[in-house]
């Protein structure tokens, strides 16, 4: 018979065998982990390619804002400071100003002359240098500009406001037309509307339509619960539009390629310079001295209405920064008399056309140089400038006393039901017109 034998010495064997077979494959795992780093330190001993640098790195490019750039366009965007209006108004007042290239240049051009000083003024007030833009919404840089408002001038101040602002307005001479005067009331007045608003487009408001308008529009706003900026109130076309023409100008001038616009650089330099004068001078004479054209001098110079610029004390010329030296070279050097005109009284059984012909005049040009509108009556008594007598020294000049003239504007036929949108514009038939802009009871009156 067989007998069975119990296995469990077997399987204990078993068992111990494949555990010894095990515990020698890890053995040799690890000694094969081991060796390898001795391998890699080998390797690494090996000469390693290098990149020799020979010259330190060019330095990157930096801006020095500290320097003041070379063309005063720049000058502007660096000055920029209004906060940006978006509106349909200023985008329909861009494509106006882009469809009229030719427009644009000519008012560049003749803003040359004069930027300079209001950049100047704006920075040493601390003022946003958009203003600078101001006078091409207000008049196109022309100091001769006139509205059907009476105002006058580059920042077309009415009369009123222009004498509570210190500008002359007589027979000799009209401030409001003067470029230093008339920029210091300008900037004054828009300081002061500012401070009163605490915001530069409620303060152009007033700068057009006045700041008591614009106070009562605020108030009006602020009692129905509504918002008071610009954009909502209510208020005339022409105030509506006056902000998005300066906003559209900004932008242009901001981003010229942009609009394809091409801007002739500004030096930014001072373009003239002011000197005193201590005698009676000729308009003419003062043109030839400084080797410029009359039409040039009077660019510079437009506040005086006569051919003669009378010496009060203090009286000064403006004249471009290169031509001083030469002027007053020329002006040292000029032994004739400074001036070719005199005051002559009127006698009695005198007219004015007797006047002229006694002094080689037609009766035209004596009124010109007068400034005699057909409907003044001059008689005996009065004191006209006329031409000197050949050498002579005219001294008398403080003698004329004849009365300002006083502008005056036609109605144009078949318009009077319609308002104009600019100053002074009609009203409807059987309605007065208020003023463009009344003096204000406030501490600073409006200008216009």
């Amino acid at each position: 018979m067989f007998k069975f034998r119990p296995a469990l010495p077997g399987i204990l064997a078993c068992l111990v065998f494949c555990l010894f077979s095990t515990v020698a494959a890890a053995s040799e795992e690890d000694q094969a982990a081991v060796a390898a780093p001795a391998v890699a330190e080998a390797s690494s001993s090996e000469p390693v390619t290098t990149i020799e640098l020979r010259d330190d790195p060019p330095p990157l490019a930096t801006i020095d804002l500290t320097l003041p750039p070379d063309d005063l366009w720049g000058r502007i965007r660096n000055g920029f400071g209004m906060p940006d209006i978006d509106s349909p108004l200023v985008q329909q007042q861009q494509a106006w100003y882009l469809a009229r290239p030719d427009y644009l240049r000519r008012v560049v051009e003749r803003s040359r002359r004069y930027m300079h000083h209001i950049i100047e003024e704006l920075e040493k007030r601390g003022m946003p240098t958009e203003l600078a833009l101001l006078p091409i919404v207000e008049s196109a840089y022309n100091p001769m500009a006139y509205s059907r408002a009476h105002a006058s001038g580059m920042w077309q101040f009415i009369p009123s406001t222009g004498k509570t602002y210190q500008l002359d307005q007589n027979w000799w001479m009209d401030q409001r037309r003067d470029i230093i005067a008339s920029t210091s009331a300008a900037l004054d007045y828009l300081q002061s509307i500012y401070e009163m608003h605490g915001d530069w487009h409620l303060a152009l408001a007033s700068y057009n339509w006045g700041e008591n308008a614009v106070a009562r529009a605020i108030n009006k706003n602020r009692a129905k619960g509504l918002p008071t900026d610009y954009l909502s109130l209510s208020m005339p076309n022409e105030t509506r539009w006056y902000v998005p023409k300066l906003q559209a100008l900004k932008n242009i001038i901001a981003r010229p390629q942009l609009f394809n616009v091409s801007l002739d650089p500004i030096p930014n330099k001072p373009y003239f310079q002011s000197i005193e004068v201590a005698t009676h001078i000729d308009v003419a004479i003062a043109a030839r001295l400084a080797e410029m054209t009359v039409e040039e001098f009077l660019a510079l110079n437009p506040a005086y209405k006569r051919p003669v610029i009378l010496d009060k004390g203090g009286t000064s010329i403006v004249l471009p920064a290169e031509q001083v030296e030469v002027f007053l070279s020329n002006l040292e050097a000029h032994d004739k008399p400074l001036t070719s005109w005199q005051a002559y009284t009127i006698r009695k059984g005198e007219s004015l056309d007797s006047v002229a012909r006694k002094h080689g005049l037609t009766t035209a040009r004596l009124r010109q140089v007068n400034g005699i509108s057909a409907r003044m009556r001059i008689g005996p008594g009065h004191t006209l400038l006329v031409p000197a007598k050949e050498g002579a020294s005219a001294d008398n000049l403080l003698s004329v006393n004849l009365p300002v003239a006083t502008p005056t504007t036609r109605k144009a036929p078949g318009k009077s039901s319609k308002k104009a949108a600019s100053k002074g514009g009609k009203q409807p038939a059987g309605k007065k017109r208020a003023p463009a802009k009344t003096v204000s009871k406030q501490k600073s009156p409006a200008r216009n």
